[in-house]
């Protein structure tokens, strides 16, 4: 029956294609009309030919190539190469085969677009039910691997008693539209076909088949549209058509609205000549069908006598014969002869119903096996016949003209939607389309809903069907088998439905509600068939979807478990971790699918299933984990598959109320904990290795210009994010062990790392040049020929290589690295928590997922993770100060030192200014700026300027013999001290101006103490020393007061004035700055001695050890001067 669907579908196809190609070319020979053209033997090559070249198209020689062609086997031409049909699928034709053999019919579904049809109302025929998609399941399939396909479960037929004459499907669909349109003339409708102007050439017939109500001509009314969309939906040619309507005018003349099928064969077999026809071979072929019809009906009637048998058979094989019947027999004996079969036929028809329905005749009964038939070609009209899988528009207006043969055709309302909902189901059998199996639910819903009395319902039952039923033949009534049939095909499903529903996993539902509707069909001993209705409470309902559910699952394994070998050497994986895989499959449809539905009717079908597949796995990993010892690479990707498997199977066991510690888990959790600590303790050394090897190459240049880090620490931390996507990866359960071991790791490789960061700094006491000798302004008029050297102390030469590698763009790049230390440290804690929430813990029976900071939180493993990151936090911002506070001296003190600290007011304060300097400090500012992660650069900034004002203070105050202040000097000063304040600044893009005022009140304060008279200073410096003789000198060691004795003898040291010199020549025999020669930081290759901090953030003054015992020897000195002075 398939076969013969498939071979009809395309017979008429290829007339469609043919009847538009003609239509469209220039002419046809040997034929006026189209409609008398046997498409089916025409050669389409020959057609395509002629209409190419623009010949005319002779239908014998169309003829003469189609019987030629069958010769030799079919093939397509195209660019690429001439292509023959095979009967065997080049798809499975591979060599060597690496599969079992395929089965011997494939058939392909094809996937049909959203439906675009009008919803009909069930009241009235019309579906209003909207669809929503289906569940949207994936089934991932290997594309090296060919799945095993769904067959199509095999529909038999209604088994209605078979037609004597063989009448075949075209013959049924011609007679049931010639039946519709006598029917329809019979209820007083016009059906005469209006004339209207030839359509031209150029394709309205494809418009026709696309149903275009805006293209029909505007003379015909809704009546004529919606039989001319019948027509072309029942491909009933133009001329049979218009034949037909004229001869029915006559024939149904005085039928009173009746019309049973005998006569409208007669009417027209009287009326109807060959002439009417073009070809002879179509008039012998309608002939003959009209013959069949009457011989179906009268022939074998129980109701006539056997010489009126005789005579029927006599008088059918005088139509037959077409010499006979159009050649000798002359028009009053065909007369003759069509009205012997009439008065039987008359006779037949007077008889009374076997039922008494109103309307009921004879053939209601004895022709039934015909008229289903014809119902059945009728209902097929509503189908598009460019998409089998959509219902046409008009199809509730169609259905409406229909109903009018009800009384020809013996249908009922109940019988009608039996057999809508038995062309419906046939339909989507052949198309896929989930909506006609929705239809067809609706329809057969109505079937038990429709009210009948007791002589329909026993008229229902008289129409037998016969069916098997093991080596019995039972007799159903019509509707019993349509049910029976149907009900079987939902029952072959169900018992595989893993298997037929795996592509299309939305029609399960709708084919268990087809179930519900219409029972599970079976028979007893006796072979009587039974209806076992899927009822909640229905324990044998219960029973029946207990038996799908094993068997489904069965077979489901099955299938996976005969192609896991092959598809494991093809893979290369382990076949238990595939099995899992292709287990979990079945599991999730199950639980998304199948079982949402199931447990409605089964409660228990989930756990069922999961304790299935539960023991099967379970068999076979038990052995495999028994010769587990490390963790190879199968052992990771077996261990995950089988703890996700099982982790699903529990979900569907506990989804039927079942709990979880019935199931018995695999002891995946006591395997994988010793094995994944091994393996997080074996990374440690292997990550230390590559963190040393980084390092190593690290030149502390930045990575990009947006990414301004070095390479190095963007490479370390890749491979602990390896490890721990590694790690993570192998999807297991993990306690907080493994997690500490983590942690251990990650701690020690990034403690390693900032170690050997800060093992190539150096401290920033190195920086600060040694105090010189304290001396007293006097200026020689004799040179002096032998000057005495300060005292400079050469650094060691690592220290020197040391300084000179970190350049100002090193130390940003290394700031930037703390700072991304700082950022990743967050980012990497954030992942590590979310991946850990990921995994389960083991034998909890909870999901991370549902419950994420059960895991991942707590007093115990908060402080865990605070021992491992906040350390590294700490150490990374302890190291960004650190580099700060040495990044401005290194500035200033180191690569400024020529032209800052030796320079600066050096002989003459005019002649040496700071305007000379701020442009290299300009320069040192724009480039940390490029360099500089911005959230560091305000404090890379205030670190210069604080060295800047160092620097300042330092020439004010430890300039040496070189530099004398007068009080012209101070303005110039000041002013260079303003133009320092205002490069910081930079026009409100620097630093705030309140912190660079606040920062620079202490070299303020300075110059404002070589603005005061001299007297004063050593009237301030007398009382400092006094206060120290009497050890009232608290502010000795406050670093911010200027007034003490250290500023006080500096200030006086440099200031340009004999009276200062005097004092100091006088009470401290301090020696003339003429006397020395200024080699302060002269020597380029060897740098002078330092101060250990010189100068704090906080703009404290501070002096090193050396200079503070220095001063110490001249307390005692100052005392005594001051005891000789109060004397």
């Amino acid at each position: 029956m398939e076969e013969a669907s498939i071979l009809h579908r395309y017979r008429s196809d290829r007339r469609k294609l043919l009847e538009f190609l003609l239509s469209s070319s220039s002419g046809v020979t040997t034929a006026t009309s189209l409609s008398d053209i046997d498409f089916d033997n025409l050669s389409v090559d020959y057609v395509i030919d002629c209409i190419i070249s623009g010949s005319v198209v002779d239908a014998s020689e169309a003829r003469k190539k189609k019987l030629e062609e069958l010769n030799h086997p079919s093939m397509i031409y195209s660019q690429s190469g001439s292509s023959y049909f095979l009967l065997t699928n080049p798809e499975f034709v591979r060599s060597p085969p690496l599969r079992a053999p395929p089965p011997i019919k494939v058939q392909a579904t094809v996937e049909k677009d959203s439906c675009s049809t009008k919803e009909m109302d069930s009241s009235n025929g019309k579906y209003n039910g909207t669809v929503g998609d289906d569940y949207g399941l994936k089934h991932k399939v290997a594309t090296n691997m060919q799945p095993k396909t769904a067959e199509n479960v095999k529909i038999p037929p209604l088994g209605l008693p078979n037609l004597s004459t063989g009448l075949s499907d075209d013959d049924l669909r011609e007679s049931a539209y010639e039946i519709l349109l006598a029917s329809i003339s019979s209820s007083g409708v016009e059906v005469h076909k209006v004339e209207h102007k030839k359509k031209e050439k150029n394709g309205k017939f494809l418009l026709g088949l696309k149903n275009k109500k805006d293209k029909m001509p505007q003379c015909l009314d809704r009546h004529s549209q919606l039989i001319h969309t019948i027509r072309l939906q029942m491909q009933i040619s133009e001329a049979m058509d218009v034949c037909i309507r004229r001869r029915l005018q006559f024939s149904t003349r005085g039928t009173c609205g009746k019309a049973d099928v005998p006569q409208i064969a007669l009417g027209l077999l009287n009326s109807t000549f060959k002439s009417d026809f073009l070809h002879e071979k179509s008039y012998l072929q309608w002939k003959s069908r009209q013959a069949g019809i009457l011989e179906e009906l009268l022939h074998d009637s129980a109701s006539l006598a056997g010489s009126e048998h005789l005579t029927i058979k006599r008088s059918l094989a005088k139509i037959r014969n077409a010499e006979e019947w159009d050649m000798t027999m002359s028009p009053s004996e065909r007369v003759e002869v069509l009205s012997t079969i009439k008065r039987v036929a008359l006779m037949l028809s007077s008889l009374p119903g076997q039922f008494g329905i109103e309307s009921e005749t004879y053939y209601w009964t004895a022709g039934y096996h015909l008229n289903v038939r014809l119902y059945e070609k009728l209902l097929l009209s509503v189908f598009d016949i460019l998409d089998e899988g959509q219902v046409v528009e008009e199809a509730d207006e169609i259905l409406t003209l229909i109903k009018l043969t009800w009384s020809t055709l013996g249908i009922t309302q109940k019988i009608h939607n039996a057999i809508f909902g038995w062309v419906l189901f046939l339909q989507f059998t052949q198309t896929d389309e989930a909506k006609l199996l929705e239809y067809a639910t609706l329809e057969l819903q109505k079937v038990a809903s429709v009210k009948e009395d007791d002589t329909e319902r026993n008229y229902a039952e008289s129409l037998l069907c016969s069916r098997q039923s093991g080596r019995k033949e039972v007799k159903l009534s019509l509707i019993q088998a349509i049910f029976f049939i149907i009900g079987n095909w939902c029952d072959c499903k169900l018992q595989d439905y893993h298997l037929h529903f795996r592509q299309q996993p939305g029609n399960f539902k709708r084919v268990v509600s087809l179930a519900v509707i219409l029972g599970i069909p079976n028979s007893d001993h006796y072979g009587e068939i039974k209806f076992t209705s899927l009822n909640v409470s229905n324990k044998a309902s219960a029973k029946i979807i207990k038996s799908y559910v094993e068997r489904s699952t069965e077979a489901a394994y099955k299938l996976v478990a005969s192609t896991i070998d092959l598809e494991s050497k093809m893979k290369r994986k382990h076949p238990l971790c595939l099995l899992a895989n292709e287990l979990r499959l079945i599991v999730e449809r199950e639980m998304n699918v199948f079982y949402p539905v199931l447990h409605h009717w089964y409660p228990k079908s989930g756990m069922i299933i999961a304790m299935q597949l539960h023991q099967i796995y379970g068999e076979k990993l038990k052995i495999y984990l028994d010769g587990v010892s490390c963790l190879s690479e199968d052992v990771k990707s077996v261990l995950p598959a089988a703890d996700l498997l099982d982790h699903d199977l529990t979900r569907l066991y506990t989804a039927s109320g079942a709990s979880y510690h019935d199931l018995h888990h695999y002891p995946i959790g006591e395997v994988a904990k010793p094995l994944i600590l091994d393996w997080v303790i074996a990374q440690h050394s292997r990550i230390l290795e590559w963190t040393g090897r980084a390092f190593d190459l690290e030149d502390w240049e930045p990575l990009s210009s947006q990414q301004r880090q070095a390479p190095s620490i963007v490479e370390v931390f890749r491979i602990i994010e390896e490890t721990v996507d590694q790690l993570f990866g192998l999807n297991l359960a993990m306690d907080i062990t493994h997690i500490q071991a983590l942690l251990s790791i990650i701690f020690h490789t990034l403690r390693a790392y900032l170690e050997k960061m800060f093992n190539q700094l150096v401290e920033k006491n190195h920086l600060y040049p040694s105090a010189p000798s304290l001396t007293r302004y006097k200026d020689s008029s004799i040179p002096i020929m032998k000057k005495k050297l300060l005292e400079s102390v050469v650094l060691d030469d690592n220290l020197i290589n040391k300084l000179n590698h970190l350049t100002v763009s090193k130390l940003c790049v290394r700031l930037n690295t703390l700072k991304y230390i700082e950022k990743q440290i967050f980012i990497l804690e954030d992942g590590i928590r979310k991946s850990w929430a990921l995994v389960r813990k083991p034998n909890d029976g909870k999901s991370a997922e549902s419950e994420p900071h059960e895991i991942t939180s707590g007093e115990e493993v908060d402080e865990l993770f605070a021992n491992t990151f906040d350390i590294i936090k700490d150490t990374s911002l302890n190291g960004i100060k650190k580099i700060c506070e040495f990044i401005g001296p290194k500035v200033v003190f180191w690569d400024l030192r020529d032209g800052f600290i030796s320079s600066l007011y050096s002989g003459s304060v005019e002649v040496a200014r700071l305007d000379s300097v701020l442009p290299h400090l300009d320069t040192v500012l724009d480039r940390v700026c490029g360099l500089i992660d911005d959230t560091l650069r305000d404090c890379v900034i205030l670190s210069i300027y604080r060295a800047s004002l160092e620097g300042f203070v330092w020439v004010l105050l430890d300039g040496g013999p070189s530099r004398a202040f007068s009080d012209s000097d101070i303005i110039f000063m000041e002013d260079d001290l303003a133009m320092l304040k205002e490069l910081f600044v930079a026009n409100g893009e620097g630093l705030d101006c309140s912190l660079v005022e606040q920062e620079a009140k202490f070299a303020e304060r300075i110059l404002g103490l070589y603005s005061v008279q001299t007297e004063t200073v050593i009237q301030m410096l007398m009382t400092a020393s006094e206060q120290i003789s009497m050890g009232l000198d608290s502010h000795d060691n406050d670093r911010s007061n200027i007034l003490n004795v250290h500023t006080l003898m500096r200030v006086l040291c440099h200031k340009k004035d004999r009276e200062a010199s005097k004092f100091l020549k006088t009470q401290y025999n301090l020696p003339m700055s003429s006397e020395y020669e200024d080699n302060l930081l002269k020597d380029s290759t060897s740098p002078s001695p330092f101060i250990s901090d010189f100068l704090k953030r906080s703009t404290s003054f501070h002096w090193s050890n050396k200079s503070q015992s220095s001063f110490n020897s001249f307390k005692k000195r100052l005392q005594e001067a001051t005891s000789d002075i109060r004397r």
